[in-house]
C-alpha cells in the first residue's frame, strides 16, 4: 500500500511548504482541481524541482465526450505526471478512446476511473444513479477493467469487491482516509488505514489529517509506520 498526500491548501506557497516538509519521504502527492486551476503546470514543475522522485497524481476527474477526454489525456501525458483519473460514468467508449490514444505513449501515466465519489451516501446516490453504491461501483470497475485502465478510485468499502470482480492486481485508490479517527468532514464513507489494508487497497489518499497538523511530517511518519 502507498500513501498519497493531498495538496489541497488555499495557496500554492502553503502547498509547496508542505511538499518541502515531506521531501525525504517516499510518498505520492495529489494535485487536485483547485490547485491545478489556480497554479497550473508551474505548480507541478515546482514540486518536481523540490524532489524529482516525488510521484504525482493529477486528480482532475476528466468527464466529457470521448474525443475531448482523449485530447485532455494526451495533454496530461506532456505534464510528466505519474497518474491521473477520469470518470467511469463517461462510459466504456470514452475510457477505451482515452486508452487507445495513450497506447503509443512511452512511460504513460497510470489511468484510474472514478467509480463513486466518497461524498455520496446511499440515498443520494440512489436518487442520481438508480442503483446501490456497491453494485454500481462494481459495474464501473468492470467497465474500466475491460477498457484497459489500470484501476479505479473508490471507497475502502468497495475495494475488495472490485478486486473480486476484476482481478487482484487491478489498482484501487481510496480517498476518505482518516488514519487516527479524525472527523469525517465533507466525506461520507471514511475509513482507517487498518481497514484499507484489510480491503487490499493499493493507494490511500490522506489530506486534512496531514496538512492541518502542526507537524505534517510526523503524521506522515506515523501513518507509514502502520505498514
Amino acid at each position: 500500500m502507498e500513501l498519497c498526500v493531498a495538496l489541497d491548501l488555499p495557496t500554492q506557497e502553503e502547498n509547496l511548504k508542505l511538499v518541502r516538509a515531506l521531501r525525504t519521504y517516499d510518498v505520492w502527492l495529489k494535485v487536485g482541481l483547485r490547485s491545478y486551476i489556480r497554479d497550473g503546470r508551474a505548480f507541478i514543475d515546482a514540486i518536481q524541482n523540490i524532489n524529482p522522485n516525488f510521484k504525482i497524481f493529477l486528480d482532475l476527474k476528466l468527464y466529457d465526450i470521448p474525443n475531448t477526454m482523449a485530447d485532455a489525456a494526451e495533454s496530461i501525458v506532456n505534464l510528466h505526471v505519474d497518474m491521473f483519473n477520469i470518470h467511469a460514468s463517461a462510459g466504456k467508449e470514452a475510457m477505451q478512446t482515452v486508452m487507445k490514444r495513450l497506447a503509443s505513449c512511452e512511460d504513460r501515466p497510470l489511468v484510474l476511473a472514478v467509480t463513486v465519489l466518497t461524498s455520496f451516501h446511499e440515498a443520494d446516490f440512489q436518487s442520481v444513479y438508480g442503483s446501490s453504491i456497491g453494485n454500481r461501483a462494481d459495474q464501473f470497475a468492470v467497465d474500466a477493467y475491460q477498457s484497459g485502465l489500470d484501476g479505479v478510485v473508490c471507497s475502502v468499502f468497495e475495494s475488495a469487491s472490485i478486486k473480486k470482480v476484476t482481478q487482484s492486481d487491478f489498482l484501487t485508490l481510496t480517498p476518505g482516509i482518516r488514519p487516527f479517527g479524525e472527523d469525517a468532514g465533507d466525506q461520507q464513507r471514511v475509513a482507517t488505514v487498518a481497514m484499507a489494508q484489510q480491503e487490499a487497497v493499493d493507494f490511500i489518499v490522506v489530506g486534512r489529517p496531514i496538512y492541518q497538523a502542526e507537524n505534517p511530517a510526523a503524521v506522515v511518519e506515523k501513518i507509514l509506520e502502520q505498514w
